[in-house]
């Protein structure tokens, strides 16, 4: 942790995530978020890398993404080092996982609105 990091306890980084206390140390039990140091106290102190980590894993969550799923793009983000023909094959699969998750976002999406339109016609909402 960098001496400008700023460290905040696990309450401050479940508030400033939406991140539930049990969730951040599971998240930490699994690896997707580095053991954080600790006050003299023992409480965990998390610092501003910690804090960004966190808030890609909420976001690639909400988007969908598997714990399986998150700990390979991060591991992307990590080994900025590696050849890049390795990365392209993951990204690549990653690509198709996202363009097949928006096109079922975009049928759903099309459901709903002849389903609301329905209702509002008073017709029900059975589409056939």
């Amino acid at each position: 942790m960098d001496a400008a990091d700023v460290r905040i306890a696990i309450g401050s980084l479940s508030q400033r995530t939406g991140t539930n206390v049990e969730t951040i140390r599971y998240y930490e039990r699994v690896g997707l978020l580095a053991a954080p140091a600790r006050s003299l106290g023992g409480y965990r102190l998390y610092g501003t890398g910690q804090l960004k980590r966190l808030i890609f894993i909420r976001r690639a969550r909400a988007l969908g993404f598997s714990i399986d799923e998150v700990r390979t793009l991060l591991r992307l983000a990590d080994e900025r080092k590696r050849p890049c023909s390795e990365v392209r094959v993951v990204a690549e699969a990653h690509l198709k996982d996202v363009h097949a998750k928006i096109a079922d976002l975009r049928r759903m999406e099309r459901v709903l609105k002849t389903t609301v339109a329905r209702c509002a016609q008073g017709s029900g909402p059975t589409a056939h």
